[in-house]
């Protein structure tokens, strides 16, 4: 049997594994928002974005709502695309390493080019859809 034949027979079991894989992250670190709501509007305010209290409760909802909604594949097409977005913009404003030198520098790159492999995922998932194990099949 072919690699592809293994694939499109396990497709749906893939993309529910790629789709708990995504996610875990979002997950765990809303999480964290919401548990420390306070200490994550003092970071908004630190870094300078705007409006912290409403800038933390957008990373809130876009970290742990929509990633549990994707978790569970309820509206995947048009909140993995969401969460590209949102994770590419975070990515320009959180991880800023061409303004940066030594080693703050190479941390800050590697987490800026993790989250744009992440926003490549999601709208990987945005193209595939959520496969059989969903909300959205259901």
């Amino acid at each position: 049997m072919r690699y592809t034949q293994l694939f499109e027979r396990h497709k749906d079991e893939l993309l529910l594994v790629a789709r708990v894989l995504l996610m875990a992250l979002f997950v765990v670190f809303g999480l964290d928002k919401f548990l420390n709501f306070s200490g994550t509007a003092s970071y908004m305010e630190a870094v300078g974005l705007p409006f912290p209290t409403l800038s933390a409760f957008i990373a809130l909802v876009m970290e742990f709502v929509v990633g549990l909604a994707i978790l569970i594949g309820a509206y995947t097409r048009p909140l993995a695309l969401a969460l590209a977005l949102y994770t590419v913009i975070t990515a320009l404003i959180g991880h800023r390493f061409w303004a940066l030198t030594g080693g703050l520098r190479l941390d800050t790159m590697i987490h800026f080019y993790k989250n744009m492999c992440i926003a490549g995922g999601l709208l990987l998932l945005c193209i595939t859809g959520p496969g059989k194990y969903s909300v959205d099949r259901r």
